[in-house]
């Protein structure tokens, strides 16, 4: 396998430091690689693979013979200089929120869409609750067919950046806090992102749209509440379901646990679901709480959690990247 020139966009951040991790854990082919970071943070060092770099600032000069950018700046940055690394060549995987809804450009989990790749050389990465929930509604999907789906997530605080636990920790200690609204360490706060004139937050409207747009499905009928909570990392999401068929629990759990990507720990009786404790530093997503929904005709209930760094941003794009590294698309 050849190896290819990688840059890493925003090295210094929590996904940024979280890509170089998995890009070693998978043996990803790298050449060069180029981490850039904005100017405050030009000439941090950085280990890798046994090699010490340094950071550059990103500039518009940055790509130059990069085959594979990895972003991970937030969407201004994304906006500015993803569309100039394409012109350059690379092929870039974004996980911003800044290319998510265009229609020429894939929104892509791997397990669940990876034909989408080929729409642009400009790859999305979804929103990280949305990935993990895409996994076992494919799944279901393939096997049942969906006809509504409804969302409630406990999104932990590292899912805010370091700002957000900073505020967990901050306020576990008594003192006051800076990025949060109110104290995340004594309330769950139902308020991610900001508020539109429905009354939706910005977190709440990205989970329904990717849903739709991943499954390739315009008119399914998608809702959410995205709520934080005083947990560090690995979100939770609790999925409400309709399915297009009857089915049994059973065959639920089998189709579920045989769909690449996803753990069944659902043994309820034992205290054995999925919790944040098990998804750290993990790239499965895993359900648990299996049962029908009592209020609707073939409604199923899932709680699925997931490591919100590493499957939810950084091991996705990682994901992608290598799929098109081993199916020669790069």
């Amino acid at each position: 396998m050849r190896k290819y020139n990688i840059a890493v966009v925003g090295a210094t951040g929590i996904v940024g430091q979280t890509l170089l991790k998995v890009l070693r854990e998978y043996n990803f082919p790298v050449n060069n690689l180029r981490l850039l970071a904005s100017a405050k943070s030009a000439g941090k060092i950085i280990e890798y693979d046994g090699k010490t770099y340094i950071v550059e600032e990103l500039t518009k000069e940055s790509f130059n013979n990069i085959e594979i950018a990895l972003f991970s700046a937030g969407s201004s940055v994304s906006k500015e200089f993803a569309p100039i690394a394409v012109a350059e060549g690379a092929i870039v995987i974004d996980n911003s929120s800044c290319f998510r809804e265009d229609s020429d450009k894939g929104l892509v989990v791997p397990e669940v869409n990876f034909e989408d790749v080929k729409l642009n050389r400009l790859i999305a990465n979804p929103n990280c609750s949305t990935i993990q929930s895409i996994l076992p509604l494919k799944a279901l999907d393939n096997k049942y067919g969906l006809t509504r789906v409804v969302y409630s997530t406990y999104q932990a605080c590292s899912g805010a950046g370091v700002k957000g636990e900073s505020d967990l920790k901050r306020t576990i200690n008594g003192e006051k806090s800076k990025h949060f609204p109110h104290d995340i360490s004594k309330t769950c706060i139902p308020e991610i992102d900001t508020f539109l004139n429905d009354g939706y937050s910005k977190e709440e409207i990205k989970m329904i749209k990717e849903t739709k747009k991943m499954l390739h499905k315009p008119n399914l009928p998608v809702s959410a509440t995205c709520v934080r909570v005083p947990v560090l990392n690995s979100h939770a999401v609790m999925i409400m379901c309709e399915l297009d068929k009857n089915f049994t629990l059973d065959e639920v759990r089998n189709t579920l646990a045989s769909f690449e990507g996803i753990k069944v720990l659902d043994s309820p009786k034992d205290h054995l679901y999925p919790t944040s404790i098990i998804a750290n530093g993990t790239d499965y997503v895993y359900v648990g709480r299996i049962r029908r929904d009592l209020s609707s005709k073939n409604g199923l209930l899932l709680w699925v959690v997931a490591d919100n760094i590493r499957k939810g941003a950084a091991s996705n794009a990682v994901q992608i990247a290598l799929r098109m590294v081993k199916e020669n698309l790069i």
